[in-house]
């Protein structure tokens, strides 16, 4: 602000009753977007207070506070409300969005009139409940105002979406998770800044996104400013993102749009490949019949005749997203009372759709059977888990349905163990590459284990011998390698895998060590007296020239991951391989590490 207008805002600020009057003329409000992830896609808006600085304030909440000293935050409220649906319905798209609109804790105790008041007018706009969610600000315990439960109840009941807003840095968020039905959580940029550099952030929000989606909730992830931290919130499961690097907020409806491709193209190298997981859950979706919140119960009343197998039905909003499934144990009070269906049916009396719903664990399609298994185990009588694909419902997956993933995920892992060697496959070695690349938790070694000079010795001797030096290499490996840090893995021939992960470079260097020493050691006794003493055998070498060759050993070649570093695609793993690889073989030893990066 010019100083020239600070002199014109100072008494401005000091205006007490008339505030308001001179709000009206230059309050605004600004949209800035909340985004799909994965998709690029616009879910909806956030509405943000702009021209407190004609005012003469710093901040919006400044002009917030001095409102409500001054009896005016109500007033205030529902000129800013009606004017953000105003512009939101100036959208081509908002049928399809969600006016993110912030409560703040002060108006709680008048907040039925509020909301009587708001559903007036969207009901004059044509705009359903559900397309309006309420941040409850945490500057203040919500928790602690007498009316608030009564007031979330009329929220839930009317159809709207409530969001707590500035997770992790306010007061009574995890009493808000316990204790009342949320749709979303917004991590407060705090735990986002830096968050690729820093292994204690992404710890926080990994656990958040994980005991958020295991209730049901979807995640939101704050003040987004740079490529690295929307990779980051990507890769740790967070749903939708908002914040500089997408858009900032602007007052013009002209600015927004409806989708930020550069997002999209992100993701690709992500959703390029399925995982085994993936297709498992893929292959036992279950599409049941759904209902929508805002339909009677006597539709749902008639669908649960006309499909008598079923217990239960998914709810969803008018977007599609899932809020949660309605059991016909909820409604048997009303089912087997002499006049409980006439109740249902009276108008003094008529209950929602919305009344009934139950909460069910929410989980994306690209997540894997161990999300399941714990969505399952941390939800008191979870029926289900309902899928999203790109934040739509998609199905929902019973507990039977997660015993045959389970039991078919153990089948094709048998099928993938090596028949010679009894370790794990491909497959295998593909998961803990996905997961070690997403868990930056701890440092990473990726140890790739080739024998130097093996198809001499293997045409030397025969198929046998070579088998024999094989099967020698794996029981060495399951000698040094069997805790619960430590993966191995045949991936054919002689090539095997080993992943290190939470352990410093000696602790990594020392039992790599002894197996080179090992093998060099015990392979020495498939040769000849003579080949042993000359060091080498007569062979063809690749060109196909005899030649002497020397005797067979094995290189390491490790790729260290180090803390912090997340790789979204394992093609850029696959990249550095070969050069990994080579350096091994070339070095004395036949033992080389590699950091990420530097090859």
């Amino acid at each position: 602000m010019s100083a020239a207008a600070e002199r014109i805002a100072f008494p401005v600020r000091y205006a007490g009753e008339k505030l308001f009057n001179l709000g009206k003329a230059v309050l605004d409000c600004a949209f800035q977007p909340i985004v799909e992830i994965t998709t690029g896609a616009v879910f909806g808006y956030e509405t943000l207070m702009r021209g407190h600085d004609q005012l003469g304030f710093n901040s919006p909440i400044e002009l917030i506070d001095r409102m409500a000293e001054t009896g005016q935050l109500a007033t205030l409220d529902q000129m800013m409300s009606g004017r953000s649906l105003a512009k939101f319905t100036s959208l081509a798209d908002y049928r399809s969005s969600t006016l993110f609109i912030n409560l703040d804790v002060r108006l709680i105790p008048e907040g039925g009139a509020l909301i009587d008041a708001l559903l007036r007018h969207l009901r004059a706009h044509g705009i359903p409940p559900s397309s309006i969610c309420f941040e409850l600000s945490e500057r203040f315990d919500n928790t602690a105002v007498p009316e608030f439960g009564e007031l979330i109840a009329k929220m839930r009941r009317s159809g709207f979406k409530i969001a707590i807003d500035d997770f992790g840095v306010g007061r009574g968020e995890f009493k808000l998770l316990c204790d009342y039905p949320m749709d979303y959580l917004k991590i407060d940029r705090h735990f986002i800044a830096d968050v690729s550099n820093a292994p204690r952030k992404q710890h926080l929000v990994k656990n958040i996104v994980n005991i958020a989606h295991t209730l049901g909730i979807r995640v939101i992830a704050e003040g987004v400013e740079t490529e690295a931290e929307f990779l980051s919130c990507r890769e740790f499961g967070v749903d939708m993102v908002q914040g500089y690097y997408i858009a900032r907020p602007s007052v013009n409806v002209d600015d927004q749009r409806s989708s930020f491709p550069h997002l999209r193209d992100h993701s690709r190298s992500r959703t390029s490949a399925s995982s085994l997981d993936e297709l498992l859950i893929r292959k036992q979706i279950e599409n049941l019949p759904f209902v929508y919140e805002n339909d009677s119960i006597e539709k749902v009343f008639e669908m649960f005749r006309m499909n008598p197998e079923n217990s239960y039905f998914p709810v969803l909003n008018v977007t599609n997203e899932p809020r949660g499934i309605i059991q016909e144990s909820q409604l048997k009070e009303f089912i087997y009372h002499p006049f409980g269906r006439d109740l249902l049916k009276n108008r003094d009396y008529l209950k929602p759709v919305s009344y009934f719903v139950k909460n069910a664990p929410i989980i994306s399609l690209d997540s894997d059977t161990q999300d399941l298994v714990s969505a399952f185990a941390n939800m008191d009588g979870c029926h289900c888990v309902l899928l999203t694909e790109n934040m739509r419902y998609s199905g929902t997956i019973s507990a039977a349905s997660l015993i045959r993933i389970l039991n078919e995920k153990q089948l094709k892992t048998a099928l993938d163990q090596n028949p010679l060697t009894g370790l794990p496959g491909n497959l295998a070695i593909v998961n803990f590459l996905r997961n070690a690349c997403m868990d930056a938790d701890k440092i990473r070694y990726l140890c790739y284990c080739d024998f130097d000079n093996f198809k001499p010795f293997n045409d030397r001797y025969g198929f046998h011998a070579g088998d024999h030096a094989i099967s020698l290499f794996a029981a060495l490996m399951r000698r040094y390698f069997f805790h619960e840090n430590e993966f191995t893995g045949h991936i054919g021939g002689d090539d095997f895998f080993v992943g290190l992960r939470g352990i410093d470079e000696e602790e990594m260097l020392h039992p790599l060590g002894r197996l080179l020493n090992d093998f060099s050691s015990e392979v020495m006794t498939l040769y000849s007296d003579k080949e042993r003493a000359d060091g080498y055998i007569i062979g063809h070498g690749r060109d196909g020239i005899e030649a002497k060759i020397s005797l067979m050993r094995c290189s390491i070649g490790v790729l260290e991951l180090p803390e912090g570093v997340v790789i979204s695609d394992i093609d850029r793993i696959s990249a550095e391989i070969a050069h990994v690889k080579t350096l091994a073989k070339q070095s004395a030893n036949g033992l080389s590490v590699t950091r990420f990066g530097a090859a």
